[in-house]
């Protein structure tokens, strides 16, 4: 075990140490951020000032050099429009990102998970029918169309949820999040709810498919040769065996929720981090995009490595891999 996790930080640190070089090249090498920000009529003594203030005028090795042993300290660099550290920009909108896609997961869960077992333990009726029909309306339907209809519906029409914002937030743990207060939920579950519908169709055809894989095994039919009840058969061996590859999938759509929370944060103007992103990338703020970036691949990553320790833990047979 010890061996597996130090391989797996060894792995981590050359994809941050990747990524933060195409990163780099990526953003640095596209555009000048000085044109965006100094005005039409700045004079040239003016835009070379602003260059040498940003470290433009370096050669691009020496900026990524400094790029890179900043960032090693947690430095990475002050964004042009805000004149404040990047991350400090993004760790202030990660909390409401997080909240969000949490809230998410958890619908994913409460609802697909039920669903796609029961489309599964009755294949082809009624109910299979209609639980697959609406998984695949949950792919097929474009993810800004749903967040609308919501509202058009919800808010609009029957006033039962506010249409945007994040609403009072709360202390719990220590840290201010709108799961402490019921108007926090109130307003954090449309946009959850939009966030979910995809990843919930995911979880219904996920489960449904583990479901008919795993009832024809042989230690199902010998569970019910001991003269076990259909319930215990089904509660005890058949979720076990299926949940390994269901907590896999859905903690890494967890990191996809984190980094393309973008619409749905823009249609419910939620003040999490794709407001910020989308404005940074307009603005050709490089020091923020790059920070976000960097930050959700770090999450990835600390995701990919806790899922694989939770696989490990509730299949042994992978512990000697």
């Amino acid at each position: 075990m010890v061996t597996y996790v130090l391989r797996r930080a060894l792995q981590a640190m050359a994809v941050l140490l990747a990524v933060s070089l195409v990163v780099f090249m990526g953003l640095y090498a596209i555009g000048n951020p000085v044109d965006i920000l100094l005005p039409d009529d700045a004079t040239e003594s003016e835009r070379v000032a602003a260059i040498r203030a940003l470290g433009l005028d370096q050669p691009i090795w020496t900026q990524y050099l400094r790029f890179l042993v900043n960032a090693l300290h947690g430095d990475l660099s002050n964004s042009f429009v805000y004149n404040m550290p990047s991350i400090d920009l993004i760790l202030q909108r990660l909390p409401a990102t997080l909240e969000l896609a949490l809230a998410a997961l958890f619908i994913a869960l409460l609802i697909g998970a039920p669903l796609g077992l029961i489309a599964g333990l009755k294949p082809n009726t009624w109910m299979d029918k209609t639980i697959t029909t609406g998984s695949i309306l949950g792919f097929s339907l474009p993810n800004f169309w749903q967040g609308l209809m919501l509202i058009l519906i919800f808010a609009v029409g029957l006033g039962w949820f506010p249409a945007s914002g994040r609403g009072q937030t709360g202390s719990l743990f220590g840290a201010q999040t709108s799961f402490a207060t019921l108007d926090g939920l109130h307003h954090l579950f449309l946009p959850a709810l939009n966030l979910a519908l995809f990843k919930m169709a995911m979880v219904i055809r996920l489960t449904r498919a583990q479901v008919r894989e795993v009832m024809p095994m042989d230690f199902v039919r010998f569970a019910r040769a001991k003269g076990l009840t259909e319930r215990r058969i089904i509660t005890t061996h058949v979720a076990k065996t299926i949940a390994a590859p269901i907590i896999t999938v859905i903690g890494l759509e967890f990191g996809s929720m984190l980094a393309f929370a973008v619409v749905t944060e823009s249609i419910f103007a939620w003040p999490g981090m794709g407001k910020l992103i989308i404005d940074s990338i307009v603005r050709l703020d490089r020091p923020v995009v790059a920070a976000y970036l960097l930050v959700i691949t770090t999450l990835f990553v600390a995701i990919n490595l806790v899922v694989d320790l939770l696989y490990m833990a509730l299949d042994p047979r992978t512990r000697d891999i």
